[in-house]
């Protein structure tokens, strides 16, 4: 039942009371003027529709066409089927018309005299979501920026910002952190190799998105060579799966890891070293991948892994 409908039925009520127990009593009982309970009581046919709401939109404007210039904008249009809005405006100027362009053409839709074309575009639909059937199949990858009030005003002066590399297996959402001093391709290829040791399964594919620390894609100069990041890839027969430019909804769970990285680790800490910041960032890592996820049915991540293998 909508909210209208709720409205209807409970001003019926206290109408109702009204007329079994009097005006007053039930101004007392519902904690309402007895001004409107007297208004409802005039409106009320006995139909739960005569208390609907009324339009309380205007009848007419001070400033709206007038009868003369309606007449005017018809005439010319049946007169220049053809004509476009701009050209038909400026017709009507030199015929006195002092509207502006767009009044005239929200009064010749209002009249139905004119439509706008359909647009060809086609509204985006959404592809139906990729499930994972098992721990490793893709991997998202992704690198976050280490909030600047995070980190102290030495911290800042001496190394500049901090990194975090975020890789989630897409099954299992389990994740490994990793804290850099920079980010790059030689940085993303150290990633991989601690990827390898903490993940506890084989990985068949890693996504990430067109940065420059992982791929030359868009690189504006042309360069097709494969980076280090996508040579150690290759190397470990793993595929190196590129979301489309300008969508990181395609990366969307590590996206919103990082999210979670903002709302629940970063918001009320500050790093006084890079050790600081690498320590912290694993005990995160911990807390993470033992924390009950709605996806997984309220199972960790690390629950979710062991149910796999257990079968």
């Amino acid at each position: 039942m909508n909210s209208i409908t709720q409205d209807i039925l409970y001003k019926q009520s206290v109408v109702k009371y009204s007329f079994k127990h009097g005006v007053t009593k039930a101004a007392i009982k519902f904690k309402m003027h007895r001004k409107t309970i007297y208004r409802w009581r005039e409106k009320y046919d006995g139909t739960a529709q005569s208390l609907k709401n009324k339009s309380r939109r205007p009848h007419s404007h001070p400033n709206q066409h007038t009868k003369e210039e309606i007449k005017l904008i018809k005439n010319y249009k049946n007169k220049n089927k053809e004509t476009g809005l701009v050209v038909l405006w400026i017709k009507l100027r030199k015929r006195g018309y002092t509207r502006s362009i767009t009044s005239l053409y929200r009064v010749m839709q209002r009249i139905g005299i004119y439509r706008k074309a359909p647009s060809k575009k086609k509204e985006y639909e959404p592809k139906p979501y990729e499930e994972m059937r098992y721990p490793g199949e893709r991997v998202q990858v992704d690198v976050k920026y280490v909030p600047a009030k995070s980190l102290t005003k030495e911290v800042r002066e001496k190394d500049g910002r901090y990194y975090q590399y975020t890789a989630i297996d897409e099954y299992t959402r389990k994740r490994v952190l990793w804290a850099s001093k920079e980010q790059s391709t030689s940085a993303s290829t150290e990633f991989i190799k601690v990827i390898m040791r903490k993940f506890p399964f084989k990985i068949e594919c890693i996504q990430t998105d067109n940065g420059f620390e992982f791929t030359n894609r868009l690189n504006w100069q042309g360069t097709k060579k494969k980076t280090m990041f996508e040579s150690k890839l290759e190397e470990l027969g793993i595929k190196h799966k590129l979301i489309k430019p300008k969508t990181p909804r395609h990366n969307g769970k590590v996206e919103r890891s990082h999210r979670k990285d903002q709302e629940r680790f970063y918001y009320n800490k500050v790093f006084c070293s890079f050790e600081d910041f690498k320590n912290r960032l694993k005990y995160w890592e911990k807390e993470y991948n033992n924390f009950p996820m709605k996806p997984l049915k309220w199972l960790s991540p690390n629950e979710k892994y062991l149910e796999y293998i257990q079968g």
